[in-house]
């Protein structure tokens, strides 16, 4: 793709956070990165730490982050520049987060803006386009006179309902509000450019929560590498394994409602839990000894993404009981290798999932207990789902095509 004089776009990209492992932000940075450089733009990603991994191709300018929300006492000190945490934006960061706040969006916003008025002096970007982070710094950025949009995988508005569902305090209700920066995110969106989301039901939840007009946004699904997931002829599926993967103690998740659906089930089963190795598991431990489930679960914690890869191929099921997803890469990810997929209808599952797998109500134990009991004994339905799944990735979810997607949207902003 090129632009109207011919030439390849020049796109600054933004991530407050660019390490993959940070969260699903990370991963897409560096999927949109690269794809765009193949497809022959100049891209620079301006990005925050965790710091990304390497991106061929692009170049990175980072942004530190002083942390002052999670430091405490006088480590909030540089002892090389002890004057340092008087600077505006400094200063601006840790009187938010002694109030409670969550600064590192907004503080990074700012810097970003510094440093992208020097940056687009020097290189001309076409375009800014920002990934999740929603900081007053972007307003600012529109004073450069280029476009500013921005991608939302969902609003932030679900994690913070997702949040205060589990919270019976009032006064740790007023804290959470306070801490989740959703009014600026709520004001910066509605007045970006354009708007890219990931899902229909990120559109009109995006739509309802922000007020972002229909007409300003974009649906375009997120890609799955095919060259990492993908069937593995030599790996052989566990009998009667089913497989989550995700964090179980993000509530949206919906780890809690498979827990109980164990408890319901009349055939036999072995879940496989890849969670990272989440360190708070004390919680889940209580509630599955209270269960008594502790026998027909398997954590295998921290996998790499070969092991991953494999969990997948191995798996008869894969299980995604989530509240809300805006996308949901594990279930796209399963198609990908070739396994079904038993899903809520959290948000945009329905769409990943098409007729690759069973949608069950979210929250709903017994459903998905049903589901899973009458999937795990089909294997017919497990292997015309299986080829289901892959198909429908090929066809609807791979970075190439979201990225040309993106360059059209752009095109028209410029």
């Amino acid at each position: 793709m090129r632009n109207s004089e011919g030439a390849a776009l020049k796109i600054c990209l933004l991530c407050y956070r660019g390490n993959p492992y940070s969260g699903g932000q990370g991963i897409y940075l560096k999927y949109i990165a690269e794809e765009l450089v193949r497809q022959g733009h100049q891209v620079h990603a301006v990005v925050g730490p965790p710091w990304p991994h390497h991106m061929e191709g692009v170049t990175v300018h980072r942004i530190q982050n002083n942390e002052y929300f999670i430091k405490k006492g006088n480590s909030v000190i540089n002892p090389r520049s002890p004057f340092d945490i008087f600077s505006p934006i400094n200063f601006y960061e840790f009187l938010h987060s002694r109030a409670g706040a969550f600064p590192e969006i907004s503080s990074f916003s700012y810097r970003a803006y510094l440093l992208l008025r020097k940056l687009h002096g020097q290189y001309n970007f076409d375009l800014i386009h920002d990934n999740q982070t929603l900081g007053y710094g972007l307003l600012l950025m529109k004073t450069l006179g280029i476009p500013v949009a921005a991608t939302i995988h969902h609003p932030l508005s679900i994690d913070l309902e997702n949040v205060l569902e589990r919270m019976t305090k009032f006064k740790s209700k007023v804290k959470t509000v306070n801490f989740y920066p959703l009014l600026m995110q709520r004001i910066v969106s509605k007045r970006l450019d354009h708007i890219i989301t990931v899902s229909e039901d990120s559109k009109r939840t995006i739509n309802r929560d922000f007020g972002v007009p229909l007409k300003k946004q974009t649906v375009v699904y997120n890609g799955i590498d095919r060259s990492i997931f993908r069937t593995l002829p030599d790996v052989k599926k566990k009998k009667r394994n089913i497989l989550f993967v995700g964090n179980i103690e993000d509530g949206k998740k919906g780890f809690v409602y498979l827990l109980r659906a164990l408890t319901h089930m009349k055939e036999p089963v072995v879940l496989t839990v890849v969670d990272g190795g989440a360190p708070h598991r004390k919680l889940t431990q209580q509630f599955i000894a209270k269960l008594h489930v502790g026998d027909k679960i398997h954590f295998a914690g921290t996998a790499s993404t070969e092991d991953l890869v494999r969990h997948y191929n191995e798996a008869e099921i894969a299980i995604v009981p989530s509240v809300y997803e805006g996308f949901g890469f594990p279930a796209g990810e399963a198609m990908a290798c070739g396994t079904p997929v038993i899903a809520s209808d959290g948000g945009a599952l329905p769409e990943v999932v098409g007729e690759s797998g069973v949608v069950v109500p979210a929250r709903d134990e017994f459903a998905l207990a049903q589901a899973i009991d009458a999937l795990i004994t089909d294997k017919a339905a497990l292997g015309r789902m299986g080829r289901l799944g892959i198909e429908r990735v090929e066809s609807l979810f791979n970075w190439e095509r979201a990225v040309s997607q993106m360059i059209r949207v752009w095109e028209r902003l410029i």
